[in-house]
C-alpha cells in the first residue's frame, strides 16, 4: 500500500471511525472500563489496536461529507456503548446479588468505594464483584472482547451500525434476566435469613429476655457467611455462564 493511499481521505476517515469504535468499547465493556485504568492508558490501547487492525479494514461504504461522517462517528460510539451495556448487564448480576445479600445480612450501610466503577457499594457486593472479575480474567474474557472487536470489523462495517428491534428486545430481556438471576444467587442467604427472623421472633415471644441485637444478629451474620462460602463456587460458575451467554448473543446480533 502506497503512502498516498494510506493518507487518502477514505483511509483517514476509516482510521478515525475505527479509533472511535475501540475507544467506545474500552470505555463501556467490563475489565477494560475499570475506573483505576487511566484515561490515557485506555486511549493508548485504543490507538494501538486501531493501528493493529487498520490493515484489515474493508473499503469504507459511506460518503465522505461532514453529515455522513458525523452520523458514522455517532454510530460507532453507539455500537461500543451497546456492546458494553449487554456485557455489563451480564456482569452486574453479581453486584445486584451482592446488594441483596448485604441487605439481608445487615451490611447495607457498610459501604465502600468500588475500585472498578468508582461508586459506593456494599462490601459484600464489592467482594463478589472483585472475585468475579478475577474469574473472568482467568477465563480470558479480555481476549474474547478483543476477538469480538476484530470480528465486528467484518460483520458490522464502519459507520453501518443500526439499532434493530431484535437488539432492543434482547437488552430488555437482559435487564429482566439480571434481576432474576441476581435473586436466584441471593436466594439461599435470603431464605435462611427470613427463616432465622421467624425463629428469633418465636424466641422473643417465648423468652422476652432474648436480645436480638446482641445474640441474634451475630448468629444471623455467621450463618449467612457460611452459606456464602458454600455457594461461592456455584455463584462464580453462574457469573461465567452469564458472560459466555452474552458473548454468544453478541455473535448472533452483530
Amino acid at each position: 500500500m502506497e503512502w498516498a493511499e494510506i493518507f487518502s481521505e477514505g483511509r483517514t476517515a476509516a482510521f478515525i471511525l475505527l479509533y472511535v469504535r475501540f475507544s467506545a468499547l474500552f470505555m463501556a465493556v467490563p475489565i477494560f472500563s475499570h475506573a483505576n485504568i487511566p484515561m490515557s492508558v485506555k486511549a493508548a490501547m485504543a490507538f494501538f489496536f486501531t493501528v493493529f487492525f487498520f490493515g484489515a479494514l474493508p473499503p469504507l461504504q459511506i460518503h465522505l461529507d461532514a453529515a455522513s461522517l458525523t452520523v458514522a462517528i455517532l454510530g460507532e460510539m453507539l455500537f461500543g456503548l451497546t456492546v458494553g451495556i449487554i456485557l455489563q448487564l451480564a456482569y452486574h448480576v453479581i453486584t445486584f446479588a451482592g446488594g441483596q445479600i448485604s441487605f439481608m445480612m445487615g451490611f447495607s450501610l457498610a459501604s465502600a468505594i468500588d475500585p472498578q466503577s468508582g461508586v459506593s457499594m456494599p462490601i459484600i457486593g464489592q467482594f463478589l464483584a472483585l472475585l468475579s472479575l478475577m474469574v473472568l480474567l482467568s477465563l480470558d474474557m479480555h481476549h474474547w472482547i478483543l476477538l469480538f472487536a476484530s470480528e465486528s470489523i467484518a460483520s458490522v462495517p464502519l459507520g453501518g451500525f443500526m439499532v434493530t428491534p431484535e437488539l432492543f428486545k434482547y437488552i430488555m430481556h437482559a435487564m429482566l434476566n439480571m434481576f432474576v438471576v441476581g435473586f436466584m444467587i441471593a436466594f439461599p442467604i435470603t431464605a435462611l435469613s427470613m427463616l432465622a427472623d421467624v425463629i428469633f421472633g418465636m424466641l422473643m415471644k417465648t423468652m422476652p429476655q432474648f436480645n436480638l441485637l446482641v445474640i441474634g444478629m451475630p448468629i444471623k451474620i455467621g450463618v449467612a457467611f457460611v452459606v456464602l462460602m458454600v455457594t461461592l463456587g456455584a455463584t462464580m460458575m453462574i457469573v461465567s455462564s452469564q458472560m459466555q451467554s452474552a458473548f454468544e448473543v453478541l455473535g448472533k446480533l452483530f
